[in-house]
């Protein structure tokens, strides 16, 4: 498994980004991480299990975290975001061209890879775990009333996310891991946070407007990302296979249930992408 790594430039910053290929390649992969995490956690499960199915993977990470220059927990604007991942994916099109291009988002990624779809062509399917629709819990009344106000006056101040890492995973070997990341960290800002969750309603709102095939996944008592946002999502949603986890928690590739997650991925990619 050899990791080729690329930068990219977007607003003033450098972003990092890398790829892996397998012998043959039938589809091509970006993947999306998640708010606080970076790629390459998902370079133990997730990318191995796609790099067998025949699909090269690219990734990278976001404003503000993992490798790639700004401010922890800061983003330009949730446009920003979307241009950022405009930009992988035809950096992953000049790559490996005239291959189905699928996104995998998870939680921040999945809203993301979601809003992506719902708004722009190029891509021909999905696979989202425990996207960001909404939260699974409520903000204090104070944190929510400071962060519209610093939104106008000062959009980049962070501040705690407040989220509390045993929500992660059931195991807490998983947990300890990723509280011992350096490259993990637990801040945001208001310019990340409310439009994510603006993007989130839109989303839900808009889902019977998907017009590619979705694989969508979620543990049913995630703590950290509401699973009824997304069973929602799910029924609006044309060409949507969604699989909930029975007592799975946030990051389903670092759960109890991990390699049903991935024998499911295989077995969606393989039906609607052979």
């Amino acid at each position: 498994m050899e990791l080729k790594e690329f930068t990219l430039s977007s607003h003033g910053r450098a972003i990092y980004g890398a790829y892996l290929q397998p012998d043959q390649i039938k589809r091509v992969v970006v993947l999306i991480h998640g708010l606080g995490e970076h790629a390459h956690r998902y370079l133990d499960g997730v990318v191995p299990a796609l790099l067998e199915l025949d699909c090269a993977v690219v990734m990278f990470d976001n404003f503000g975290h993992g490798r790639s220059e700004g401010k922890r927990g800061h983003c330009p604007s949730y446009q920003a975001l979307m241009e950022l991942l405009t930009q992988v994916i035809n950096k992953a099109k000049s790559l490996f061209p005239e291959y189905p291009v699928l996104l995998y988002g998870h939680s921040m990624g999945g809203n993301l890879a979601l809003n992506y779809a719902l708004k722009f062509q190029g891509i021909q399917g999905l696979v989202v775990t425990s996207p960001y629709l909404r939260l699974a819990f409520k903000p204090p009344a104070w944190k929510m009333k400071l962060g519209k106000i610093l939104l106008k006056v000062y959009p980049s101040f962070t501040l705690p996310s407040g989220l509390d890492p045993r929500g992660i995973s059931r195991i807490p070997e998983e947990v300890s891991r990723y509280q011992e990341d350096p490259l993990i960290h637990d801040l945001v800002s208001p310019m990340f946070s409310f439009p994510i969750m603006d993007a989130g309603e839109w989303a839900i709102d808009n889902a019977s407007e998907l017009a590619v095939p979705l694989l969508l996944m979620h543990g049913t008592a995630d703590p950290i990302i509401d699973f009824e946002a997304t069973r929602i999502f799910s029924k609006n949603a044309p060409k949507c296979t969604f699989v909930p986890f029975e007592g799975g928690y946030h990051e389903l590739q670092h759960d109890l249930d991990k390699d049903k997650l991935l024998a499911t991925i295989g077995n969606w990619i393989g039906q609607n992408f052979p």
